[in-house]
């Protein structure tokens, strides 16, 4: 399995949260506390926004693992953004090249997982036959998550999106077709998605399992008011007014507990643009 971190509230440099911190994801791709799996070694990707640019964010991928890469480095000590996904990755049946590597971004929406899709080559075709012209042509990949991610996308296209609770019923409708292609195909077995969406502006995260009896892999998040510690990483405490920051994340990134907050199994984490945090049942 994956691990994954999204940001989202006013600037921050890069690195305080994706490097800085004694958990930071670059120590989880070497040494994950809260897997099963405590090498994701096969790449990362970086994904930020900077809204007086463009809305499409910016992306850097490497087949590297995060621990070795010094450009992963150079850029998180230089970079400063007020939403961003990083992901480290543990390949699954999917080949390790840049391509498969998260966060997938599609104009200005931005998509990463930490999970699979139970038997996914057996549906890979007719998730292909469900896309339009664009969105197919848009796949550069062959991971399960890539095409999750374009199947929402054509889902969109369909839909009167104007809340973040109208993209939380299109996700959750993605998730009744994919469930749905595989009772098709006499696939049984679990699918896991722990996902992030974001659009810049907004946040959406999963923490999923298609069999009620089986739990999905970890998720935490912290809201408050950010401060930096003494070795520069980035802390959060109550917010005395209005949440300044968000962090969500496979893996606690430091060790005071009182931050973090688990998310419930089979829970969506819906985060509006002034940092409001709703939980809602899948």
């Amino acid at each position: 399995m994956c691990r994954l971190v999204a940001y989202l509230g006013e600037d921050v440099l890069l690195e305080k949260v994706l490097v800085k911190p004694i958990n930071s994801i670059v120590m989880q791709s070497l040494h994950a506390r809260e897997s099963a799996h405590p090498t994701n070694g096969d790449g990362f990707g970086l994904g930020w926004y900077v809204p007086e640019i463009s809305e499409e964010p910016a992306i850097f991928k490497s087949i590297s693992p995060a621990w070795s890469d010094m450009n992963l480095l150079n850029l998180t000590a230089k970079i400063k953004s007020s939403c961003f996904f990083a992901h480290v990755r543990a390949a699954s049946i999917s080949a390790v090249m840049q391509s498969n590597c998260h966060p997938f971004s599609y104009k200005d929406w931005m998509l990463m997982h930490n999970g699979e899709i139970y038997d996914f080559l057996s549906i890979k075709r007719p998730m292909r036959r469900a896309l339009d012209d664009e969105l197919y042509n848009w796949i550069q990949g062959t991971t399960d998550s890539e095409h999750f991610f374009a199947l929402f996308l054509q889902l969109v296209k369909g839909s009167h999106i104007k809340t973040l609770s109208d993209v939380a019923e299109v996700l959750k409708e993605t998730f009744k077709q994919v469930s749905h292609l595989l009772k098709k195909a006499k696939c049984v077995g679990p699918s896991y998605f722990n996902l992030c969406l974001t659009d810049g502006k907004r946040l959406l995260a999963s923490r999923y399992c298609t069999d009620e009896n089986l739990v999905p892999e970890t998720m935490h998040y912290s809201v408050g008011t950010p401060y930096t510690a003494k070795n520069g990483s980035y802390h959060m405490k109550a917010a005395l007014g209005a949440a300044k920051s968000l962090l969500l994340a496979s893996e606690r990134l430091t060790n005071v507990g009182v931050e973090w907050h688990d998310v419930p199994p089979n829970h969506l984490v819906l985060v509006e643009e002034d940092l409001s945090v709703e939980l809602r049942p899948i």
